[in-house]
């Protein structure tokens, strides 16, 4: 891909591709019903967004993750993020 593409990506959202591919690259085998994985997944999204996640927020994403990951995608977790007290 066009270097520029992701410089343009690193200044509107201030996060480093080089993190961004670090960590899709550990995902691809990652055991995703495995709680201790799953948290450690969510932590290293949180430092890399630099967006902190609750405790209860990290619970109910682990819980909706270990419970059914098939039919999580980025858009629910989000939604967990940015209305925490639902």
């Amino acid at each position: 891909m066009d270097n520029s593409f992701f410089k343009n990506i690193e200044k509107k959202t201030g996060v480093n591709m080089k993190d961004i591919f670090d960590l899709a690259n550990s995902l691809q085998n990652a055991n995703f019903k495995d709680e201790k994985t799953v948290r450690s997944v969510i932590k290293r999204v949180s430092q890399i967004a630099n967006k902190p996640v609750s405790k209860e927020v990290e619970d109910k994403i682990v819980q909706s993750i270990i419970s059914d990951g098939n039919k999580l995608d980025f858009n629910t977790i989000a939604k967990m993020m940015n209305n925490p007290k639902k």
